[in-house]
């Protein structure tokens, strides 16, 4: 159900949180923000599919190929979830959500993606001593996020860790 969390090592928690926008839940308002996020999302995914095409054909270096994947295998997980979550399942909200539901939540383009992954490493009450933020609640990395915000992260990280063997200078 939405909001049920399974406790895995204490530092890591499985908790299922619909984001209803891109990273952290950012939205863009109105009424088609989510269309227009959706549908750039869909243009970003014909982008990087060319690139790891153009990649692949021009036999580019094995991580730019790797991370290009990578960012693209994510990118298609997020689209998925945000064009038919909506339309295949009703609500989560106090309740386990039915696959194929005859009255779904939402609407095709307009659906949220399923995050899950959270790793709250600290979460306390900080000391009065600390400036500007003592005495509040803190929660040391508290996005939750899913395995295809991971791929699109980690082939990120590749590039820019491998930034020069990625992108080698012609000589």
């Amino acid at each position: 159900m939405l909001g049920q969390e399974i406790d895995v090592l204490g530092w890591f928690r499985i908790l299922f949180v619909e984001n209803e926008g891109m990273a952290w839940g950012a939205k863009i308002p109105g009424s088609y923000g989510k269309v227009i996020l959706t549908s750039f999302r869909i243009v970003a995914v014909s982008l990087i599919s060319y690139w790891l095409w153009d990649a692949i054909r021009k036999k580019s270096p094995r991580i730019l190929i790797i991370s290009v994947s990578l960012i693209l295998a994510g990118a298609i997980g997020n689209i998925i979830d945000s064009v038919f979550y909506g339309v295949i399942f009703d609500s989560s909200l106090g309740q386990i959500a039915t696959l194929f539901a005859e009255e779904p939540y939402g609407e095709l383009l307009k659906g949220k993606v399923v995050d899950m992954l959270y790793f709250p490493m600290y979460s306390d009450i900080l000391p009065n001593w600390v400036p500007i933020w003592g005495g509040e609640h803190f929660v040391f990395f508290a996005p939750v996020f899913n395995i295809a915000d991971t791929a699109i992260s980690t082939g990120f990280g590749l590039l820019v860790v491998f930034n020069k063997k990625a992108f080698p200078k012609d000589k």
